[in-house]
This record gives C-alpha cells, structure tokens and sequence, in this order.
C-alpha cells in the first residue's frame, strides 16, 4: 500500500535560500510500505517535493516523495517552534511531588543559605579546643533548637545533620574517639581545625542561582529545591495530546481470533508519549469509522493529536482524506525510514498538529521518535539529549535508499542489533536500549552507528509513566 499525495515542508520562514534549495533538490524518494496494519510494501517513484497545500491524497498516484529521516526530524522541530511560538502558553506553578520531567520556566534561585546552620557532617562528639575533653550528660541531635555553647577542654555528643554547639572547633567521628576511666574523652586519630563540620552556606548562599530556565526537573533536581526552600516550581506546561485508535480489526481484551488481532499501540503509546513530556488526555479508539475520526480531529483542542494507521491508500485509510478536506497542511508526508515509512506530520492550525502512526507497533515506534519526539520536546521545552554513536557489534543489513531504525542492546563499548526487528514485532523494542539509525546500505561489524535512546532505558526521566 502506498501513501502518494503532496505536501508542504514546514516553516518556510525558518529557512534560508540555501536550506530551502538544498530540500527542492535532495535525493529521489524510495518504495513504500508498512502501511495500515498489514506493512506490505508496494513500490513507488518519487515526485516532486514542493507540493502544495490542501493538494487531495489522489490513491491511484504512482509518484511519490518521501523525506529523508534526518529531514523529517528537522521538519518537526521547525513545526514545534512555531507551534510554541503561535500559542504563547504560559508557565505555570506546580507541586514538588508533581514536577517530574516538566522544564523549569524560571531559574532555581536559593531561598536560603544551605546549609542554613553549622551542621555536623558524622556521628561522635562537638569538641571545643584541645583534648582531652569532658563529656556532657545531655546529646545534640538534629532537628533540635541551638544547643549551649562549648567551652575549651567540653564535649557533647551529637548526631549528624545536628546543629554544632557554638564554640566547637571540631566534630570528632565516633569511631576516632575513646572515653578513659574518669569519663574523659580521648582523640585516637589526628584532630584537624574544622573537620566533619559543615559550614553554613557551604553548598549556597541565599540568592545564588542554583539552576537555569530549561533544566528538566529531575529527581535530584526536585530534591535540590526542596532543600532550597521551595514547595512549588515554575514550570512550562506539558504539550496536551490526544490519541486516536484506528482499525476495526483491534481487541481490547483476550485471545486474537476470526481474523481479529490485540491492539498493541493502544496500551503503549500514552505512557510513551508520557515519558517524552507530553499530558496524554485521552485515548479513544475510533476505529475504521472516517466521521468518527473526522469528528475526533476536529474538536480536539490538544497541541498534538496522535493516530495509529489509516496513513496508506487503502479502501479504509482515511487520514489523508480527512486531513485534505479540513484544509491541514501536510508537513511530513511519507519518511524514507524502515519500518515506518508511510508516517506523517500535519499542521491542523498554527498551533495544533497531527502525527500519524503507522498501524504496524514496531513502524509506530519509528514514527514516535521520528516525528512525535522532536515535536514534543520543544513544546515541552526540554533540552535536546546529546547525539552519540557507538560501534555495532554485528553488520546490519540495510535499505538501498531508506535509514533503518534497528533495536539494539548495549554490551561494554558497543551495541548488539537484536532479531525481531519486523515491522509488526515488538519482542525485540522490550528488549532493547536504544534504537540504532542504520543508513541506506546498511552497516559493517565495527562501524559506528547513531543511537536513539529509549525514555527508560538511560534510567533517566523516563520514570515518570504516571
């Protein structure tokens, strides 16, 4: 199955003359397929790539050009920035316990000095001047008020994150101190001016900028202003997204049977989409209904609609219909990337887009990290993770014109590409760390390859599923 039509390239104002005539002339595109919930591929030409909008998705169009992988990549940051742009949302003030991957809005300046007293860095005794000392009855422990003040030749005991008596000149750890017969505290080890003290304002003084507009609010980041002083962070909003489920073929429940199959994509995609930033509100499952969908299109209010299938010819692939009749703007329409070639990216308005998802999961994901994770991102205003490459273990066969995206494992210094690698499967994506970007050709044993990581597997952000 094929998907040919037209489209527009994004922002054009965000290109200069060159970029715009390196894309008039980039390469021919390449066959199609993986479409719907089949992924037979049916071969294609390419056609021109300026096109135009609202030109009809025409099925019986034998011509067709695909954007490169890298290309489509860049197509939806430029179509994140002027969504961010064009809605303008407002930062917003969130809970500590609700600010898990959210970007800061504001820097993290220090409410107060930290720590905001002397404290004692370990267990053992506050000491004032030269040993030995004598022992007070009572202890100092944390969280009590300002304890009395030491004078020479005195010891307290004292617990660590205590407040250090005034007058003490050294924390002496537990196991550097002995008591004699007369209950005289004894050092065993040297006694250095200060040691095992922490002074206020060690880590910060109140006002120091501890961390700049766009950090991600990780856990240790999380932690870090709570200690600062803060019950609440400013913070940019998540992009809203809503996903539509297509296919009257799809089970919600039990066995696949009479030609009926489980939906894999409708369990997946929300705590994906989740874990690259985004509020997912809803999923509805619409089926091979094309008022259904049209209807789901257009009353949405989400930054990002996301759909699963539909983006081929065929008799029930109704996206492009659909998108031609709303007046959407095709930005991305076919990505010369396997599997997940027939995915897409529409402008609905200046700031809501579409993302359609091949049916097949493996091609889904593709398209997920193609198109939905450079566009989620900078509307979630999140850094962009740091390119890196590591060597293949293995050679990888590759497409004679397409990037292949390929599951693999990380071992030592290198990565194993993993079997299952079909567009329908998903045995091999559960397995994996990351996802090789093997170029048209593939690669040899030893080559270097890009990596696409997945949310979870750095031990990162990705956490935040809920």
């Amino acid at each position: 199955m094929t998907s040919p039509g037209t489209r527009a390239d994004g922002e054009a104002d965000d290109l200069d003359v060159e970029e715009a005539l390196a894309l008039v002339r980039k390469n021919p595109g390449t066959p199609r397929g993986e479409s719907g919930h089949a992924g037979a591929p049916t071969p294609g030409t390419p056609q021109g790539h300026h096109g135009t909008h609202g030109t009809p998705h025409h099925p019986g169009d034998s011509h067709h050009r695909a954007t490169a992988w890298p290309e489509a990549r860049a197509a939806a940051e430029r179509a994140a920035r002027a969504a961010a742009r064009a809605a303008r949302r407002a930062p917003f003030s969130v809970p500590l316990d609700a600010a898990l991957g959210l970007t800061l809005a504001a820097p993290l300046a220090a409410l107060t000095d930290l720590p905001s007293f002397d404290t004692s860095a370990m267990d053992g005794w506050a000491v004032a001047g030269p040993g030995p000392w004598s022992v007070r009855d009572e202890g100092v422990l944390a969280g009590h008020t300002e304890p009395a003040p030491l004078t020479d030749g005195e010891a307290v005991r004292i617990a660590t994150g205590a407040r250090v008596p005034p007058g003490t000149t050294v924390v002496l750890r537990t196991e550097h101190g002995r008591t004699g017969e007369r209950g005289r505290l004894h050092a065993t080890h040297e006694v250095v001016h200060g040691q095992d003290i922490r002074p206020r304002g060690q880590e910060c003084r109140r006002g120091d900028q501890l961390l700049p507009v766009g950090t991600l609010a990780t856990p240790a980041v999380i932690g870090l202003a709570a200690a600062a002083g803060y019950d609440t962070l400013t913070a940019v909003p998540r992009p809203r997204v809503d996903v539509l489920v297509l296919g009257d073929e799809l089970l919600t429940e039990g066995l696949p049977h009479d030609g009926l199959i489980r939906d894999a994509l409708g369990p997946m995609l929300p705590p994906w989409l989740r874990a690259l930033g985004a509020d997912v509100r809803t999923v509805r499952r619409i089926g091979d209904d094309a008022k259904a969908l049209r209807r789901a299109v257009t009353t949405s209010d989400a930054d990002l609609i996301v759909t699963t299938g539909g983006t081929a010819a065929g008799p029930v692939d109704h996206v492009h219909p659909i998108l031609d009749r709303i007046g959407a703007e095709l930005l991305v329409d076919g990505v010369r990337a396997r599997p997940g070639h027939p995915m897409l990216l529409a402008r609905l308005k200046g700031d809501q887009h579409l993302v359609g998802l091949p049916g097949n999961p493996l091609a889904a994901v593709s398209g997920l990290l193609t198109l939905a994770e450079p566009l989620l991102r900078i509307l979630a205003a999140r850094p962009a993770p740091e390119p890196y490459t590591l060597p293949l273990r293995d050679a990888v066969q590759g497409h004679p014109y397409d990037t292949r995206l390929v599951p693999v494992v990380l071992r030592g210094e290198g990565v194993v590409p993993l079997r299952y690698n079909g567009p329908a499967m998903l045995r091999g994506i559960a397995a994996a760390d990351a996802l090789a970007v093997v170029p048209p050709g593939g690669a040899r044993s030893g080559q270097e390859a890009e990596l696409l990581d997945l949310p979870w597997a750095t031990g990162g952000i990705g956490v935040c599923f809920t």
